[in-house]
């Protein structure tokens, strides 16, 4: 028997992996911090499966995958370039061990993607039929669904196991449903037989490297994987997906979206765009995006003229005189009432005196720039 496993072992220097450029851990890392969350990083290392699953759950179950890589990223980075150290180091452990020993990291993991997936499934089949079919019948595939989330993360790095061991196990407790009434009991008592049963009876080491595929067909089955992923996500959001308005009531976020499109609000907001895309074809890029900078009242100019309730058009004298009779009739010495009302003055005219300080340095910058242009 261990001679039969140290044949096995090497295998790994027998068959390696075809020649390729070496991947680096600063590009690792680069990825990981700008693209990571989406599995960037993973997909230049090779990794497509873990990529696949930080798509799918944002960065590795809301980015704790995405932060526990800080630590990981050079063993993965030494595993995709067959570094002679991580070579030794698997052949020992897999001398030291005839299957993967248990792995808390992965058990988790190997849960929560799997129940994930199950949660979002069930709640992407319409409640109601659609043009007369009823889709209910499909919860039928959670346990599938269960199945197919323990056996890819279970396949990650250097361990596998079969899909069948997963399927079948999920499948086991599927009439349980009706004893238990529960769905989330339910739900959660298959993710966990269909873990414990591939981590118990089909995980074993992964002594061969994967058959090598093209940055081509990579691309095109993660590609594929993530628009069923999308499709999923998207069946919930427009069928069974609500949102609870001011009173307390459900309304479906399809409806909800719908209605938002006929809203003033969003009436508004399109005739703005309009605008502006007609100003940005007419003008150009920057000369609009320069107009939209000053809409944003930067130097609070615009604010500055409605405290002092002139038009932006007014004078340097009419900022002058407004400002004086404002002083007069709003200065906190008039005001004989409570300490709020005097406060409530006195910030007031705090706000004028600010606004007349604004315009003022306006009309200089204006007067120093009609300056410099004459010369």
């Amino acid at each position: 028997m261990e001679n039969r496993m140290t044949e096995q072992t090497n295998v790994l220097v027998m068959e390696a992996r075809e020649p390729g450029s070496k991947k680096s851990k600063l590009w690792a890392y680069l990825l990981w911090l700008f693209g990571g969350l989406f599995g960037a990083h993973h997909v230049y290392l090779g990794r497509d499966d873990q990529a696949f699953v930080y798509m799918s759950t944002f960065g590795g179950y809301i980015g704790l995958g995405w932060l526990r890589d800080i630590y990981a990223i050079p063993s993965y980075v030494a595993d995709a370039n067959d570094a002679p150290a991580f070579i030794e180091d698997f052949k020992r452990k897999v001398r030291a061990n005839r299957k993967p020993p248990f792995s808390g990291a992965r058990f988790v993991a190997e849960t929560s993607v799997s129940y994930l997936w199950a949660e979002l499934f069930r709640s992407a089949i319409p409640l109601d039929e659609v043009y007369g079919i009823n889709f209910r019948h499909l919860l039928i595939l959670t346990p599938a669904v269960i199945a197919l989330g323990v056996w890819l993360v279970g396949n990650i790095g250097r361990e596998q196991g079969s899909l069948w061991v997963a399927l079948v196990a999920a499948y086991l407790p599927y009439p349980t449903l009706y004893y238990i009434g529960d769905d989330t009991v339910w739900v959660f008592l298959m993710v966990i037989i269909s873990s414990l049963s591939f981590d118990t009876f089909s995980k074993q080491w992964r002594l061969k490297p994967r058959k090598k595929k093209n940055l081509m067909q990579r691309t095109t089955c993660l590609g594929l994987a993530f628009m069923l992923y999308l499709s999923v996500m998207g069946s919930y959001l427009y069928f069974n997906a609500v949102i609870t308005d001011s009173e307390g009531e459900e309304i479906k976020l399809s409806e909800a979206v719908q209605h938002f499109l006929t809203s003033p609000i969003w009436l508004d907001l399109k005739v703005s765009l309009e605008v502006m895309w007609n100003q940005a074809k007419h003008d150009g890029f920057w000369a609009t995006w320069a107009h939209l900078v000053d809409l944003t009242d930067p130097r609070g100019e615009i604010n500055a003229y409605k405290v002092l309730d002139l038009s932006q058009t007014a004078t340097q004298a009419e900022v002058t005189a407004r400002w004086r009779s404002l002083s007069r009739d709003n200065h906190p010495d008039k005001v004989k009432g409570s300490e709020v009302e005097r406060r409530q003055a006195q910030e007031k005219f705090m706000e004028i005196q600010q606004a007349y300080e604004i315009l003022s340095r306006a009309k200089n910058r204006r007067q120093r720039r009609n300056r410099r242009s004459e010369e």
